[in-house]
């Protein structure tokens, strides 16, 4: 059963890294960051086809790393908070132990 999970938490991780493995993305996350924005203020400030940037939405929220809510015909989106902390989560399985950066004695494989 920890295979299980571990495989999930690596597979969430992915996506997760995968939404941050692009500019627009980065740069649309960090004008969310200071707290919601209408679509439209994120078009005019990325100067960005409408659809470009929904592609790129779409994939921050499909990793849950935004979420949206709509008001009329508006669209707002906000950062989702509990995706930092998988993010960190993550982040902090993937460096290395203490035990691993102590320099290895060959131990007879690569004799």
């Amino acid at each position: 059963m920890a295979t299980m999970t571990r495989a999930a938490d690596t597979h969430r991780a992915a996506g997760l890294f995968h939404a941050l493995s692009d500019e627009t993305r980065l740069a649309l996350i960090g004008m969310l960051r200071d707290g919601e924005r209408c679509v439209c203020e994120l078009q005019d400030s990325l100067g960005a086809a409408q659809s470009r940037l929904s592609f790129h939405l779409k994939v921050l929220k499909d990793a849950g790393v935004v979420n949206d809510r709509k008001e009329g015909r508006w669209v707002y989106y906000a950062l989702t908070p509990d995706a930092f902390g998988e993010l960190e989560d993550a982040v902090a399985e993937l460096k290395p132990s203490r035990r691993a950066l102590a320099v290895r004695r060959t131990s007879g494989c690569c004799d």
